[in-house]
């Protein structure tokens, strides 16, 4: 697998990411289960077998099981810590927790952002993560604690850099006006035919066309060396099944052209999905999450395959449902 540097950083990574959401077990409070972190360290053990050294965690995943599981690596596979890049990502605090009552919201305040990030360490059993994520913009977001906390967390040596998830253009400069460190992700969703980022600059200055919020996003990260990653990026499995039994529309034709170049490239469709990603300029890392080995497998061909300015074109017109203007 193919290694490249994150700007701003001394952090060498693998072109593609492992998301580890699906790593833990259940969505609820139960304690861990020994059979699922078995089951989650044989799927980390085969990503490292495959050359891929960044795992993506939130302090959410499986409510903190993920984190959890993913942490019998130092013992169990006696990985060293210096031979993994970790992320994570905390701000979302869940329904009634911790008292009921208490509503969904994203929290950027002060104290929690260092109490997630001080469960997060102790959850994975590392004394440090290599990149800190906001998980989604909070709308009470006071920068000046988010600094505060973010000099506190990098002082210690607890975070060693810091970035964002689901932030357009205009809130990475306005966090970014008030932090001494430098933002050095974003983290987005982003596949063939969940296009938004590259779309809507694509449609500005059509006349039925509105101003869309994730406008300069792409630009923003490539002018200012901010690493875009794309989460969901093989559109969750939707495009796998046979075309054939897929109801008529544009997924049925992304399907059948994603099927039709993987076979063309002797490669999986996983695979192109993920070159359609890796293809774009702005260096895009795709974070993909299957724990299924064989879909692990097949996921990191995309190292191998190089699609043509045709090729990704063709994916980016099916997957956006209708012509070019």
């Amino acid at each position: 697998m193919q290694k490249y540097q994150i700007p701003h950083t001394d952090l060498h990574v693998s072109r593609l990411g492992y998301g580890c959401m699906g790593l833990g077990g259940h969505w609820n409070t139960e304690p861990l289960d020994p059979a699922d972190q078995a089951k989650a360290l044989e799927v980390v053990e085969k990503v490292l077998s495959e050359g891929i050294n960044f795992f993506d965690h939130a302090d959410i995943y499986m409510m903190g099981k993920a984190e959890e599981a993913f942490s019998g690596i130092w013992k169990a596979l006696g990985t060293s810590r210096e031979d993994v890049v970790l992320q994570s990502k905390c701000a979302i605090r869940f329904q009634d927790m911790p008292n009921p009552g208490d509503p969904q919201r994203f929290d950027f305040s002060y104290d929690y952002i260092i109490s997630s990030t001080e469960s997060i360490l102790r959850r994975l059993n590392t004394d440090y993560l290599d990149i800190l994520l906001l998980h989604r913009p909070d709308p009470l977001i006071e920068p000046e604690e988010v600094a505060r906390a973010f000099d506190a967390l990098a002082s210690s040596g607890k975070v060693r850099h810091f970035g964002v998830s689901n932030h357009t253009a205009s809130q990475m400069a306005f966090l970014q006006y008030y932090l001494d460190q430098p933002i050095v992700v974003n983290q987005v969703e982003m596949n063939v035919v969940h296009s938004s980022l590259v779309n809507d600059g694509v449609t500005f200055n059509r006349g039925e066309a509105q101003p869309k919020s994730s406008e300069g996003t792409v630009e923003y990260c490539r002018m200012n060396g901010v690493l875009l990653q794309a989460y969901s990026p093989v559109a969750g499995g939707r495009l796998f099944g046979n075309p054939h039994e897929m109801p008529a529309g544009h997924l049925q034709e992304t399907a059948k052209i994603v099927s039709e170049m993987a076979e063309a490239k002797q490669t999986s469709k996983e695979a192109i999905l993920l070159a359609w990603l890796l293809r774009h300029p702005a260096g895009i890392q795709p974070i993909f999450g299957t724990t299924r080995p064989e879909r692990i497998a097949a996921s990191v061909m995309a190292d191998d395959v190089a699609l043509s300015r045709e090729d990704w074109y063709r994916l980016f017109i099916a997957g956006r449902g209708e012509p070019l203007p």
